[in-house]
């Protein structure tokens, strides 16, 4: 039987103290040590044991852990006589930014000032070292919740000279979840005025520190060059792209499977698997997230455990205040299919709202996609990558977040649905207005006035609504070819009995159309005109069976009309 699992711990000296299951990732301390970077960004999915293994850097290398040989035998590390020597011979320095999510520039800073006070209470024997004078002295007081931003920004840079000369040696600085702030920034809108305090942080600490030996810092974006890291021409970067460290950040296939065997669950192996298998680093392929597979020993059971582990406001936001188009590669991906694009693994948080590649680089960094192949293109010159949704937990999260679009109480989307399936067109009406109403806006981009939002952003994120809520009966699609032209929305049933449906939508022009009236008929017209019932009818479904529903918008209003049909089918569907 495996050891007992100690689900969240991040602290590897608990984990160590109280043999607790770990899987042994020391070779990581070796790997990085040896390859003597002076600054190294890695970055991975969140959950991805970046926290522990920093937590480990620390105990292995800092004077606070000195003698404590006890958390590393028996690991890898501890075989090599040359890496037992070089335990606990550093001063290091260990900060953290995971909890720094303000929604506000002053509230963010504030955290990162309150966490710098944090370090200075707990390295406040250093004012009793002999080469601490008066001037020391008083920047050391100074540092406190309340200093200013110019002290704030020299304030690391500060205590690595100070514990540079207690201890007679430079320091290791250990910065974890880096970007956390820079996230938070960009969903509420102060990220500029962040980006510029960071750059100037990081310049300080990183680039002309003079007393720092090394340093590493995590996160989950690699964020441009152009924006907080302009100045630290002395970084190297990891992404999931790299060879380096490709296998020790996650878990990999064997890894699992012996810890399976461990736990005594072979047989489960192939149903782990198909849930939480899918991430790739480097070369590495089949590496699985930690949390999921931990969760799951422990409890035994199949369900989301990554995905539904922290907040996904960013990835909502960028799916919800995507263009037509984006909406429309989600719903593929979400049926099973590959996405085919150029990728920036730099991302440039201002480009995220109208650069078509800058989501897909955030959804991979973020380990929402998966590569299942990296090419380069000979016309092209640049690298292109095949994308998929990276397993069943992360689909299961995306149909719970869509669902949570239209979960309000204001928004009667259930009532619109069974409207739809039971063709009353009067409830679609008026279920359709209130939901236009509650979420017009939510669906915008934010840029511009809610009474001149774009109905497409709206719609097509109801389509994906329409996707999820009805994907046990319906094969929903949209902007595709069918007759002679592209419909907007098709529903096709994937059972006999239920009636299949082609939507179309058209905002309302004055110069084409006197009325709404006028506009939802033109939107039947264009369906009947182009055929769009021709790829329904190859795959076998009769025209009677068909129900065409137009849908016309102007603003946040909008009129529904139905076309007749001579034997129109009962809504005999699943839902209810």
């Amino acid at each position: 039987m495996g050891q007992t699992i100690a689900i969240g711990a991040q602290s590897f000296e608990y984990i160590r103290e109280n043999h607790y299951f770990f899987i042994d990732k020391t070779g990581f301390i070796k790997e990085w040590w040896e390859n003597g970077d002076a600054v190294t960004l890695i970055t991975r999915p969140r959950r991805f044991g970046k926290t522990l293994n920093l937590d480990m850097l620390n105990c292995f290398f800092s004077r606070k852990f000195q003698g404590r040989s006890d958390l590393f035998e028996g690991l890898s590390i501890w075989k090599e006589e040359k890496y037992r020597k070089l335990q606990g011979t550093y001063p290091v320095i260990f900060l953290s930014f995971a909890d720094i999510k303000g929604t506000t520039f002053a509230s963010t800073v504030q955290g990162i000032k309150y966490g710098i006070e944090k370090l200075y209470r707990t390295h406040k024997y250093l004012k009793n070292g002999t080469d601490m004078d008066e001037r020391d002295q008083a920047f050391f007081d100074a540092v406190t919740s309340e200093m200013s931003d110019d002290v704030a920004v020299l304030a690391l840079k500060y205590l690595s000279d100070y514990m540079s000369r207690y201890y007679g040696k430079k320091v290791l600085i250990l910065l974890d979840k880096y970007d956390t702030p820079l996230q938070e920034a960009y969903v509420h809108g102060y990220r500029e005025e962040l980006a510029a305090f960071t750059c100037s942080l990081f310049n300080s600490t990183f680039k002309t520190n003079p007393y720092m030996e090394r340093s590493i810092m995590t996160g989950i974006t690699r964020v441009s060059r152009e924006s907080i890291f302009s100045d630290l021409n002395n970084l190297t970067i990891v992404t999931a792209t790299s060879e380096k460290y490709c296998t020790q950040f996650g878990f990999t296939e064997d890894e699992v499977f012996r810890a399976l065997d461990d736990f005594g669950m072979p047989e489960k192996k192939s149903e782990v698997r198909k849930w939480y298998d899918g991430f790739t680093f480097g070369s590495q392929k089949d590496v699985y997230n930690p949390w999921s597979i931990i969760n799951y020993m422990e409890t035994k059971e199949f369900r989301p455990y990554w995905a539904n582990s922290s907040s996904n406001s960013l990835v909502s936001l960028l799916i919800r205040q995507g263009n037509a188009e984006t909406k429309t590669i989600v719903e593929d991906l979400m049926n099973g299919g590959i996405l085919e694009t150029e990728i920036d693994e730099e991302i440039v948080f201002n480009q995220l709202g109208n650069n078509y590649g800058a989501v897909w680089s955030m959804l991979l960094a973020s380990g929402y996609l998966k590569v299942e192949e990296r090419y380069f293109s000979q016309e092209q010159g640049i690298f292109r990558y095949r994308l998929k949704l990276t397993n069943r937990e992360v689909s299961l999260m995306f149909r719970k977040m869509i669902r949570d679009w239209f979960s309000g109480d204001d928004v009667p989307s259930h009532a619109f649905l069974k409207a739809l399936l039971s063709d009353d067109v009067k409830a679609m009406n008026r279920c359709m207005n209130k939901i236009a109403l509650a979420t017009f806006s939510y669906f915008d981009t934010g840029k511009r006035p809610s009474g001149d939002t774009e109905p497409e952003r709206f719609y097509h994120g109801f389509v994906l609504g329409l996707m999820v809520e009805l994907e046990t009966d319906y094969r929903i699609t949209s902007n595709r070819e069918s007759g002679f032209g592209r419909y907007d929305v098709m529903l096709e049933p994937l059972r006999t009995g239920i009636p299949a449906f082609v939507l179309e939508f058209k905002v309302h022009d004055p110069e084409d159309e006197s009325t709404l009236e006028e506009t939802a008929a033109a939107a039947l017209k264009q369906i009947a005109v182009r055929n769009y019932d021709s790829e329904l009818e190859a795959r076998g479904i009769s025209r009677d069976r068909i129900r065409h529903y137009g849908f016309a918008f102007e603003g946040k209003k909008v009129l529904i009309r139905g076309a007749s049909h001579p034997d129109p089918q009962p809504g005999a569907s699943s839902f209810s």
